[in-house]
């Protein structure tokens, strides 16, 4: 409930649309079956997804494969399943806890509530949440022994990113849109406007956004993360309006918006948590991507766990200790320009060294 009432008060965010609940753990008994020759370990890491699943190209599934490669790398066996709707989360839990597992990590925001009632309702299970802290009912932040906050101060690299597509449009508009209105979206959506105010300021020129207005905190959200029709809609509305760069900040629903960017053979893409010119079949429209190090950060938090390190001390990435990138520009590399390139690099360094300090009221404290 306290969830539910928090997305509402940050966005009126749409309820996502209620399913069967989620299929049983998929259990892998033995270590190492992807090939790898590491020495079995008497440890059980498991994962939930959020609704929009391991294969959703996005944060899910760079969660997932930073479990894989614990697995193959570290000798554990593991256990996973997937939501299909917000209201398999408590069962899903439930159904892990029951599976035996030394450590269950929840991948998304959404999952804060039911991973913190299973956290103090299980001390001596070890839990962690990927893009969400803990908190009580008034939302004060709370620490919890045996649960570890896996945080991204994403709006650092969506800085870059904005700086980028700035510079690139033709147009003069570029765009961006939510899936819906939480911190780990709005968190992008306020370092891509930035980078573009940054680029209007260097420049002397108005590149226009579309779809948010950070100082107001108000935009376009789909009111979910799995609808690729709404992405659709959406991206077409802004190509409509003269965006030629978009970002969708929703998971799969930003793959209905790049077909319609495909199809319209003008606009590009800027992807989001991996980069989406190797993980999606619209490689030669993404400009660049917004890369969160889910993968790393998961598999870390398992080795600590698995070598007795693990603590309730939130991991926080930065560009500062490579939890955050930007992606090659692949495809589009010839066509940003060197100057481009190299204010990209000194917007890093200066983001790194604290001259440049990129705000957003999500942003992990």
């Amino acid at each position: 409930m306290k969830k539910i009432i928090r997305v509402a008060a940050l966005g009126g965010a749409v309820a996502l649309a209620l399913a069967a609940c989620g299929s049983a753990p998929e259990d892998t008994s033995t270590p190492g079956s992807s090939g790898s020759t590491a020495a079995s370990v008497d440890f059980k890491a498991c994962m939930v997804s959020d609704a929009g699943g391991f294969d959703d190209k996005s944060f899910n599934q760079a969660g997932f494969e930073g479990l894989m490669k614990a697995k193959d790398e570290l000798g554990i066996t593991e256990a996973h399943v997937e939501s299909s709707a917000d209201t398999d989360y408590t069962p899903n839990i439930d159904s892990l806890v029951a599976e035996n597992c030394n450590l269950i990590i929840g991948v998304g925001f959404l999952l804060e509530d039911p991973i913190q009632t299973a956290a103090e309702a299980n001390p001596d299970i070890k839990f962690a949440l990927v893009d969400s802290a803990f908190s009580d009912a008034d939302f004060n932040p709370v620490t919890i022994d045996n649960a570890k906050p896996i945080l991204f101060d994403t709006a650092q690299s969506a800085y870059l990113a904005g700086y980028v597509a700035a510079a690139q449009s033709t147009t003069g508009k570029v765009a961006t849109f939510g899936g819906i209105q939480i911190p780990s979206v709005t968190i992008f959506m306020d370092g891509f406007a930035d980078g573009i105010a940054k680029y209007n300021e260097d420049s002397g020129k108005s590149v226009q956004l579309l779809g948010w207005d950070k100082a107001a905190q108000t935009g376009v959200f789909a009111g979910n993360f799995d609808s690729q029709d709404d992405g659709k809609n959406i991206g077409q509305s802004f190509i409509d309006q003269g965006a030629d760069i978009i970002m969708p900040v929703a998971g799969p629903v930003g793959l209905g918006t790049a077909s319609v960017a495909q199809a319209a053979g003008n606009v590009a893409i800027v992807g989001v948590d991996a980069d989406w010119f190797e993980t999606t079949s619209y490689g030669p429209i993404v400009l660049t991507s917004v890369m969160k190090e889910i993968g790393p950060a998961v598999f870390d938090t398992i080795s600590e766990a698995v070598d007795g390190k693990f603590t309730s001390d939130p991991y926080v990435g930065t560009l500062e200790n490579e939890g955050l990138g930007l992606a090659p520009f692949h495809d589009f590399d010839s066509k940003v320009s060197d100057d481009v390139k190299a204010k990209v690099e000194e917007l890093k360094a200066a983001i790194i060294s604290g001259d440049i300090v990129v705000e957003s009221a999500a942003s992990p404290k």
